[in-house]
């Protein structure tokens, strides 16, 4: 996928009324025409390298202030906020968070302040779930470090010619002296995995699956050798609780056992060549398929991009319990799922329907989603629903996509749940909202 264009129309417009310059007199200063300078300032054009270089030589210019919107997570961050249940009367659109960024992000970032000040009045009753959700949403899910760490390792195991479960106990025993045992549930009730320098054992449940054993082992590593990077990582976020810290921090050392049992650059390329398909890159990877689908949200290195995945999981009374949201802009999770047209059931195969959420809706509209019964990781029983989801104008080349119409006049037609639903005469309402307007 290509790199995104930068629009900072207002940033340039402010530096050049800083310095008491006409539009013709700057534009000669950057060696490009006032025309050209005008449809920028408007943000009709992008800012080209040649030109971030001009701004700098000729006005000593920070570029990063070009991107002064990105301290409050861009349009994305900004839309989260708007699509607060406070102004869900508003109906406010992508296009118009866009506009507002675009046109005043000085005053888009102080409300993005006042929102947050406010938000932190609320710290105590907030559960740090969403704290750790919404720092992963400001990484987008793509941490470059511990991918090339990752992958790293990756190659000098040679996990592509190996088996990943044995290459990572070699590993273990080799550079850190640690064995691998697995042991009964009786004896590990409440954990997975456990450490035992004492006896110089990396101790798993033996009911841990297959594709949950490696993840496991990976994990260990990650807690072993990449304990700083890790450290660092989490450190730089912002928690109102130590404890959405130190989840923040489980999350990344997951995340790098992935990276290490689904290497970057062999994974995109597998993820190209199969069609994005999860159950044959599960098996190429020893893995499961909801290792795969949270593997797909990071795929965003630069000039190495892959598709633009969301991943959520849902527990048996429609509870939103994983948010994996990428770089795919969906609104869809923003709250949990609860639109009956969804259909959300445990099923033993992927089920693909295309979506068309509702006029007004924060983000894209038109949407690829698909849900399976969520593969178990032990022996825990499961009720919860795997949904994985992308933009349908990228889905027409995925497994996921075969066979299912993504015109839009076909799409299902959902809301974010019947009370605040604003569609009308939908056959499938339980509940009267308190908004009746007809929306498309």
């Amino acid at each position: 996928m290509s790199e995104p264009s930068l629009y900072a129309g207002a940033a340039l417009r402010r530096l050049r009324r800083r310095e008491g310059l006409t539009q013709a007199s700057m534009a000669q200063r950057l060696s490009i025409s006032p025309s050209y300078l005008n449809l920028i300032e408007r943000n009709q054009r992008p800012v080209t390298a040649r030109v971030v270089l001009e701004l700098v030589d000729q006005f000593d210019y920070d570029p990063r202030s070009l991107q002064e919107s990105s301290a409050i997570g861009g349009v994305d961050g900004l839309a989260r906020r708007l699509g607060d249940d406070r102004f869900a009367d508003l109906g406010i659109d992508r296009a118009e968070v866009t506009e507002f960024l675009a046109a005043a992000p000085q005053a888009a970032a102080a409300f993005a302040r006042l929102f947050d000040e406010r938000g932190k009045a609320a710290a105590q009753t907030r559960p740090f779930e969403e704290e750790v959700w919404r720092a992963i949403e400001r990484w987008r899910n793509h941490f470059a470090d511990l991918d090339e760490a990752a992958e790293n390792l990756a190659d000098e195991l040679r996990l592509a010619r190996a088996d990943i479960g044995a290459a990572l106990t070699d590993h273990l025993r080799e550079r850190h002296d640690l064995a691998i045992r697995y042991l009964p549930r009786a004896v590990l009730p409440e954990a997975n995995r456990r450490l035992d320098l004492h006896a110089r054992q990396v101790q798993l449940s033996e009911m841990l699956s297959p594709a949950a054993r490696n993840i496991e082992m990976a994990k260990q590593v990650a807690e072993l050798e990449q304990r700083e990077l890790i450290a660092d990582i989490a450190d730089g976020a912002s928690f109102d609780h130590r404890e959405g810290r130190d989840a923040f921090a489980r999350y990344l050392r997951a995340y790098y056992a992935r990276a290490l049992v689904m290497p970057y650059g062999r994974f995109l390329r597998a993820c190209e060549a199969t069609a994005y398909e999860p159950q044959v890159l599960a098996r190429r990877f020893a893995t499961d398929v909801g290792e795969v689908a949270r593997r797909f949200t990071t795929l965003q290195r630069v000039g190495q991009r892959g598709l633009p995945f969301f991943v959520g999981r849902i527990d048996g009374s429609v509870q939103l319990f994983e948010r994996l949201l990428g770089a795919s802009g969906t609104s869809l999770l923003d709250r949990r799922p609860g639109c009956p047209r969804l259909g959300l059931e445990r099923r033993p195969e992927w089920h693909s329907q295309a979506i068309m959420m509702e006029s007004g809706a924060l983000g894209p509209e038109h949407w690829l989603v698909a849900h399976i019964a969520a593969p178990p990781y032990a022996d825990e029983p499961r009720t919860d629903v795997l949904l994985l989801g992308l933009e349908a104008k990228f889905a027409d080349a995925t497994a996921i996509g075969r066979g299912v119409s993504l015109k839009e006049d076909d799409a299902t037609p959902i809301g974010p749940g019947c009370r605040t639903c604003r569609r009308i005469e939908c056959p499938a309402r339980s509940l009267r909202g308190p908004i009746q307007t007809a929306v498309a």
